[in-house]
């Protein structure tokens, strides 16, 4: 809630009353016992589905420099991309794969578990059904539950959708593993969502690409810088202005 107060406060909205926030919360569906995954930095340590992601996503990010596409490094191993990322983005190594080990490991948990699949997005499902909030924000891998749990229960409806720091886009492994599939390279929009807005730090690396309105019926496109070292983190998009402003013509009078 702090986050969100400082983000109407940065967009000159702090005569409003900033809404609450509801969570929906399905981790621990998701969670494999016995692993410890918070600080793993060894990206050789990723199993194959995880490895595939990983590779999936690095790939895609390299794509967004001339020199990949002119070199086509589509040979190098896992660890290679990653540095080769690295470098071009002036991140640490280590940082990115931080980030590379727990998106590999969260999205992979998500679209190679069926019986967990179902499990999370009844979670979001039902917290949406109880909430039955207008603006529903859906962050990083929350993107892809929450896309796809409003399309598996099309009488779940909110008059906006934000999706923030969203992978919905990534080619092959994200993208075209959706439920339901794309057609013809193109996602659907749930028929319960009145307004899509989408949101991205341009330094995201999660975000790949950042912009969806490519494959997705996005309503709006935008960037919001939220910072070098928190490029990705939930608080650091709820404390951006640009975030204040989409939802700020749907609080309650």
């Amino acid at each position: 809630m702090p986050s969100l107060v400082s983000g109407f406060a940065g967009a000159g909205l702090g005569h409003l009353q900033v809404p609450e926030l509801r969570v929906a919360y399905y981790a621990h569906v998701l969670t494999r016992q016995g692993r410890q995954d918070a600080e793993e930095t060894d990206i050789d340590r990723l199993d194959d589905n995880e490895t595939a992601l990983a590779v999936a996503w690095l790939t895609a990010a390299a794509e967004a420099f001339p020199e990949w596409r002119r070199q086509g490094n589509v040979t190098l191993m896992p660890r290679q991309v990653l540095h080769w990322v690295a470098r071009r983005r002036s991140v640490p190594a280590e940082m990115l794969a931080r980030v590379a080990v727990a998106f590999a490991r969260e999205v992979s948990a998500y679209l190679s578990w069926p019986a967990r699949r179902r499990a999370a997005r009844q979670a979001v499902a039902d917290t949406i059904a109880e909430a039955r909030p207008r603006v529903l924000l859906a962050h990083s891998l929350g993107s892809v539950v929450a896309y796809e749990a409003l399309h598996a229960y099309p009488a779940l409806s909110v008059d906006l959708l934000v999706t923030l720091g969203s992978p919905l886009g990534l080619p092959g492994a994200v993208f075209h593993a959706l439920e339901p599939e794309p057609v013809q390279e193109r996602g659907a929009k749930p028929p319960g969502v009145g307004r899509w807005v989408n949101l991205a730090d341009p330094g995201d690396l999660v975000a790949v690409p950042r912009r969806l309105g490519n494959r997705f019926p996005v309503d709006h496109d935008d960037e919001t810088t939220i910072g070098v070292v928190q490029f990705h983190t939930l608080g650091a998009y709820l404390a951006s202005g640009i975030t204040a402003a989409a939802i700020a013509a749907y609080l309650d009078e």
